[in-house]
Formats: structure tokens, sequence, C-alpha cells
């Protein structure tokens, strides 16, 4: 009993934290959440749960602070985050369904999600290598050029341009190209490639073969370009007047290495079903030891999937699973409002996989 109420005052500290970000006394304590007990019992509790490195004193007399681990303790056992209401999703849906294009709704996210929490906002652009392809349009442009526009389920489109020493058959050109439709729709590109190289070997398309080979090597290329996720932010200027410089400057060093913060959100949305929390030394980023980083990937790219076609080779099936095809995040001080950060940023991300959902059946 002592050890649970224990923690129930370790939430009110972070809470109570959170909101003023001044020390938290036992006598305020008592005034603020109804523990049932006395002043004395809290002040016993909250220096039990600084020995237990829950709590820290930053000075005598002073009451206490979540660290690292107090704020750990209570983001894993938050019961239940507080969903929107209709009106604010409505409100999300609004100001984002204004959008001309994809990139368009990716940058309006962001400002969209650091209004909503005050902190800086990223949403990343789907990356090639976690792509499938939608479709390629192959079409002559003169007697020895030949140009392929690919599209992928996440709304990116690349244009190639071929030059072969002689055009191929119009009529397998068309069987090529609506054979290699039918059967990689929906297919990750490196797959998508290695049937393209199975389709040219018939020998009705030996005509096609060098440009087979050429927009294979295309397709494959896209799917290991890892560079290709653009990162849109939002919220630095916001985040700076509610903060102290000081404590900003290395954040913000931080998050210039947008390589870093790339790779932080995507492994936190890789290694969570639904919102990943990192707080302080767990970002392992020393410009964010005193930041938290929230974040939820978006869209779903199954790999087990082959198209539709019951010939694949099985060498053609990728690892079983589901996995985000980019991420949406929010990066903010430790004593950030964890409830609506978590909050905000799933609804967001499931806006954007239900946007992408709805491209791709369309």
């Amino acid at each position: 009993m002592t050890q649970s109420r224990r923690m129930l005052v370790l939430r009110a500290v972070v809470e109570d934290y959170i909101r003023s970000q001044e020390p938290v006394g036992s006598t305020a304590l008592t005034r603020a959440h109804d523990l049932g007990v006395s002043s004395a019992t809290i002040r016993n509790d909250m220096s039990a749960l600084e020995e237990e490195g829950y709590l820290i004193q930053p000075h005598t007399s002073a009451g206490r602070i979540p660290t690292e681990r107090g704020y750990r303790y209570f983001v894993d056992r938050l019961a239940s985050v507080v969903p929107l209401s209709e009106a604010q999703r409505r409100g999300i849906t609004t100001f984002l369904s204004g959008s001309v294009s994809l990139p368009d709704t990716l940058q309006r996210a962001a400002r969209l999600l650091a209004n909503i929490t005050g902190q800086v906002a990223v949403v990343s652009s789907p990356a090639l290598s976690k792509s499938k392809l939608r479709h390629i349009e192959i079409v002559p442009l003169n007697a020895a050029t030949m140009l392929a526009v690919i599209i992928t389920d996440s709304g990116s489109v690349a244009q190639h341009t071929f030059t072969l020493r002689k055009l191929p058959d119009a009529v397998a050109l068309s069987r090529f190209s609506e054979l290699v439709n039918a059967q990689c729709m929906d297919m990750p590109l490196v797959q998508a490639a290695r049937r393209i190289r199975t389709i040219i070997k018939e020998p009705e398309y030996s005509s096609v073969r060098p440009l087979g080979e050429s927009l294979a090597k295309t397709v494959e290329s896209m799917a290991h370009d890892e560079g290709t996720g653009q990162m849109y932010m939002a919220g630095t200027s916001q985040l700076a007047h509610k903060q102290a410089h000081a404590d900003l400057a290395p954040l913000f060093d931080a998050l210039e290495e947008q390589v870093v913060i790339m790779r932080l959100m995507s492994d936190l949305s890789e290694g969570n079903e639904d919102v990943g929390v990192a707080i302080g030394s767990e970002t392992r980023t020393p410009g964010l030891i005193h930041a938290s980083v929230v974040s939820s990937g978006y869209g779903r790219s199954e790999t087990d999937r082959d198209g539709g076609d019951s010939r694949q080779d099985t060498d053609e099936v990728a690892e079983s699973g589901s996995h985000p095809v980019a991420f949406v995040g929010s990066i903010g001080p430790t004593h950030m409002d964890y409830e609506t950060t978590i909050t905000a940023v799933r609804a967001v991300a499931r806006y954007l996989t239900d946007l992408i959902a709805r491209d791709e059946a369309a």
C-alpha cells in the first residue's frame, strides 16, 4: 500500500511540475491532490522517492522535481491518453485537407503539431526504400530515348530517361508495360526490380531487354536510396520563447543534425506499435540530454505482400511484417506535457496513415 501511494505521489509531482515548472513541495501536493494522508507522510514519501532516484531536490529546503527515471515511470504508466475531441479531430482534418500535395500536407502537419504542443515538430516524407510500386509509364521521346515515369504508393514520382541503340518493338513494349504494372503493382521496389528481370527473360520480350534491364536497375537504385526522405520541421521559434536560451543552444545544435534526428525518430517509430518516447539520455544524443522525443510512424508497408502473383520466386519474399513508411514526432523539454504531446502525435500520424491509404485506394 505504501509503495502504491508513493507512486501516486510521484505521479502528482510530475503532473504539477509539468504544469508549473517549479519545484513541488509536500504542502502544495496536499492542497492540490486528494492523497488521503498528511503533509508529513507525503514528505516522507518524497524523501523515499528521492532516495530511489525518481525525484531530486535542486536546492536545500526547496521542493522536488522529477528525474529522468521519474519521467520514465510516469510515461510508462499513463493509463490512458485522453483522446482528441470530435471538434479537435475535425480541426485537424480541416487544416490538413486543404493541402495541394503530399509535401504541402507534411509541411502543414508539422506546423499544426508545433502549434498544438508549443514544441518542435518534425515530419518526414516517406523514404523510397520503404515504398511500393504503384505504376510505371514508359514513353518514347525520340528515335533513341525512352522516358520512364515511376510512381510509388507514397506519392513519389520519379522520371528517368534511357538512351538505347534501338527502340523496342512497339507491340512488345506495350505488352511489357501492361505486364509490369499488372505483376509489380504494390510490390516493394526491390521485388519489383527482380520481377522486371524475370519478365524480360521471356523470348517474346527480347527486344525490350535492354530497356527492361535499365528500368530494373533504376527501380533497384530507388529502393536503396535512403536519402530521399525529406524532413519538415516547425516550432523552433515557439520553443525559443518558452525556454531559457542556455538550455536551447545544445537542442538547436542537435536539430541541425537532421540525419541524427531522422534516425532517432525512425528507430522510435519502428520499435513501437503506437507512439515511442525517448527521455534525456535515452535519445543517445548529447544535445537532447535535457529533451524528450515523442515519435510515431505513419503509413504501413506490408513487406510480405507479393502483389497477387502466384509465380513469385521464393527469394523475392521479403521478411514478413508491417512497418511505417515515415514518422511524425515532437521534440521538447523533459518537462513537456506528455499526455498532450502523445495524443497530438498519434492523431496526426493516424491522419497521414489514412491519407496515404485513401490515395492507394483511389
